[in-house]
């Protein structure tokens, strides 16, 4: 027989006669706190994977940081690229590092066309085969694959044909360096060429013929090898492309020639050569926003006074 004792004044069983009873509330209320938790995780992962999904492969953002396109944008602007348009890419690069990765691009509505405000991956100065950090550059497509372009007193031609200037161009009037001044920046190397008087040179496409004459592999020596190909003389002074001895060389990928609107302050294909038409991201739409840079922040009235309203929403062409 159990015994008994006083409970709170009351004579009853010892507790274990009275097992706890679970509390019904508490249990729906763990459940809905499961739930909620799912639910907001759920659209958490959902809310990230659309943005990089559209960031990667529709749309992106960029701040305008230099002066080599004014005016048509401007320090401070805020731009809209569609990357749908020449074909959206996956990263070239493990983020935050120099190291390549295999990438895909998605089927292109269009090519990159003359006229063309794009962005693109920098591939790199002069003689460097790579680029040490990836770094997105805006300029203007001047010419593509198989066109001649070249620089007459400050004017620029391509085919023959003078390039027609847009509203906004800071084109110079007159040149200010003289025709046969050698640049020793410019591309190719040891050409005779300055920013007012370059070329001709012709922007190579896949399948072009280089003919490396030994005297003509210094401008092409790099080019090459940003292709993906050793290079070298051997002791007779032939030229060796992948240790075959070679006069010639198929080129592999298609290219474009870049140039800033701002002509005299533009660091640009004529300074470094051409862009491989796989490093171009995409082409730049609209100014989404605009501020002036270096005008006061504080207090709010004259930080309101630093935006420009006229350049908001409007299309770049």
């Amino acid at each position: 027989m159990e015994p008994h004792r006083k409970i709170g004044g009351v004579t009853g069983s010892v507790a274990k006669d009275f097992p706890a009873q679970p509390d019904p509330g508490r249990e729906v209320g763990a459940r809905m706190h499961g739930r909620k938790l799912r639910h907001y995780s759920i659209i958490i992962v959902v809310t990230v994977g659309s943005a990089l999904f559209l960031r990667t492969f529709v749309v992106e953002a960029f701040r305008i940081p230099t002066a080599s396109m004014e005016n048509t944008l401007r320090i401070g602007d805020h731009v809209l690229v569609n990357k749908v348009a020449y074909g959206a890419r996956t990263p070239q690069r493990l983020p935050f590092t120099s190291a390549e990765i295999p990438f895909f691009r998605l089927p292109a509505i269009k090519r990159p066309a003359r006229g063309d405000v794009v962005v693109f991956e920098f591939p790199g100065a002069r003689d460097e085969l790579l680029n040490p950090e990836e770094v997105n550059f805006v300029k203007r497509c001047v010419a593509v694959a198989g066109d001649t372009v070249q620089v007459l007193r400050s004017v620029l031609y391509v085919n023959g044909k003078a390039f027609p200037n847009r509203p906004g161009m800071i084109v110079p009037p007159e040149p200010t360096v003289p025709q046969g001044y050698r640049d020793q920046r410019m591309f190719p190397p040891g050409a005779c060429y300055n920013k007012d008087h370059y070329g001709p040179v012709v922007v190579p496409g896949k399948g072009d013929t280089i003919y490396l004459a030994a005297s003509a592999l210094p401008r092409w020596l790099d080019f090459i090898k940003r292709e993906g190909h050793d290079v070298a003389f051997d002791g007779a002074g032939s030229v060796l492309v992948d240790h075959r001895p070679t006069n010639e060389y198929i080129v592999q990928r298609d290219y474009i020639f870049v140039m800033g609107d701002n002509r005299d302050n533009s660091m640009d294909s004529r300074f470094w050569g051409f862009v491989p038409e796989e490093n171009v991201i995409g082409e730049v739409t609209l100014v989404y926003w605009s501020r002036d840079p270096d005008a006061t922040f504080w207090p709010l009235t004259e930080r309101l006074r630093t935006i420009r309203w006229d350049r908001i929403f409007t299309f770049v062409h």
